[in-house]
């Protein structure tokens, strides 16, 4: 089994973190995993840095409450794992879903998308029916625009090789929650292998994401990213 890193971005997640990283370190005990877990804390203003240093993890610490897709990359640059997983703080996507990521990625695949709209997966716990629509129009307006053939990009648990990883770091600009695209849509630009995988996903309340302003700013990401593409910016 290759070795793992678990990055988990964390905006003032005291509340919910203490049961992931029981979960998670559980997992990775029983299953024998070599495995390091990082938490990137986003300028949390509650005691995530504390809870997460109490579970004796890795911490990093960004400068102030810059977005998820800055989380994720500088949990990316900091991971020493061959293959590294991001996965949200609420674990959504169960951590025990890392056997089939990590046989895909043993089967020749770079990069391994959680997906909730591909044959064999499961809503466990729905989300509102607002979300689940807004989600669906923009993953359309996602293969419209990009040409990615991702049924579902959006979901936060996802699997790179850490070459891979580091390659789209260093072409990436989003801070917020389109970087899922960006990420993915640089990947298709450098021709890695990517695969859908389909996992069970439970809805947690306390989401951070509001379905009105980061909505409209991860369509405005859409646009965005194919200007940077046209002008060379990921080359």
């Amino acid at each position: 089994m290759p070795s793992v890193s678990v990055i988990i971005p964390a905006f003032n997640e005291e509340k919910r973190l203490p049961k992931t990283l029981e979960r998670v370190k559980e997992y990775i005990a029983k299953s024998g995993t070599d495995a390091e877990i990082i938490v990137v804390d986003d300028g949390s203003s509650d005691a995530t840095v504390s809870v997460a240093e109490k579970y004796g993890v890795a911490v990093v610490r960004n400068p102030g409450n810059r977005g998820k897709g800055y989380s994720v990359a500088q949990g990316f640059l900091k991971a020493s794992g061959e293959i590294i997983f991001f996965s949200d703080a609420d674990l959504s996507t169960p951590i025990e879903f890392m056997a089939p990521f990590l046989k895909l990625h043993n089967d020749g695949f770079d990069i391994v998308v959680a997906s909730r709209a591909v044959p064999g997966s499961a809503k466990k716990i729905k989300q509102p029916f607002y979300r689940d629509f807004m989600g669906r129009t923009f993953n359309l307006f996602v293969k419209t625009v990009t040409g990615l053939k991702i049924n579902d990009t959006q979901c936060g648990f996802k699997s790179f090789r850490r070459s891979c990883a580091l390659e789209i770091v260093k072409r990436r600009t989003i801070d917020g929650f389109g970087f899922d695209v960006e990420f993915l849509y640089i990947a298709k630009m450098l021709k890695y292998k990517i695969c859908e995988s389909p996992v069970e996903w439970f809805d947690a309340p306390g989401t951070k994401v509001s379905p009105l302003r980061d909505s409209a700013k991860m369509f405005f990401n859409l646009i965005e990213i194919v200007f940077k593409r046209l002008s060379g910016r990921y080359k």
